[in-house]
């Protein structure tokens, strides 16, 4: 009998220190970032647009077609590249080489999301590729008069691009970039 006490206060035992489990929800990351204050900057390039404040202009580069410059975003750990082409003739040239460049991220994206912009007052006509998934860059652009001016914009984060989580800095930064491309104005 005393061994029967023994098996059901054990089993007791185990059966009454159970922890009821509880799903816990879903919790969501919250990055809240500064709003965004722009200004009007001209560089010692034909072409001039509002950054944001948060960006850091890095030096520009002067090689033999093209001229580059950065937009630093040390908070956010991103880098966005702009480079400038004058046109000789070449704008085929180069919106087929920015669309190849978009098309190898390709590969590895979810999904490609175009969007056309066209200002007949400023003369600036070009579209911007959203890239979703495991891409290295999320977010391209460029921009012509068609005639004399090309300016290409690529977005590149300093981490692993794991989309889920950069994906308030992406949505941050590409207002900026659409706020840049939407008050771009060509010097002539």
């Amino acid at each position: 009998m005393k061994l029967y006490y023994s098996i059901f206060i054990l089993m007791l035992s185990f059966m009454g220190c159970r922890e009821t489990i509880v799903p816990k929800p879903n919790a969501y990351l919250s990055l809240k970032y500064p709003d965004a204050f722009y200004q009007n900057i001209t560089l010692d390039l034909p072409v001039k647009f509002d950054i944001n404040k948060l960006a850091i202009v890095e030096g520009i580069q002067y090689k033999e077609s093209s001229q580059s410059l950065n937009l630093n975003y040390p908070l956010l750990k991103a880098k966005l590249y702009l480079s400038y082409h004058p046109l000789n003739e070449n704008l085929t040239r180069y919106v087929s080489e920015t669309e190849f460049t978009t098309k190898n991220h390709a590969k590895v994206a979810h999904e490609i999301t175009e969007q056309k912009f066209e200002n007949f007052r400023t003369n600036v006509y070009g579209k911007m590729y959203e890239l979703t998934g495991p891409v290295a860059s999320q977010c391209q652009f460029y921009v012509t008069d068609s005639s004399q001016h090309f300016l290409t914009g690529s977005l590149y984060f300093k981490v692993k691009p794991n989309y889920d989580s950069i994906l308030p800095a992406v949505r941050y930064l590409q207002k900026d970039m659409i706020r840049l491309v939407e008050s771009l104005e060509w010097k002539f």
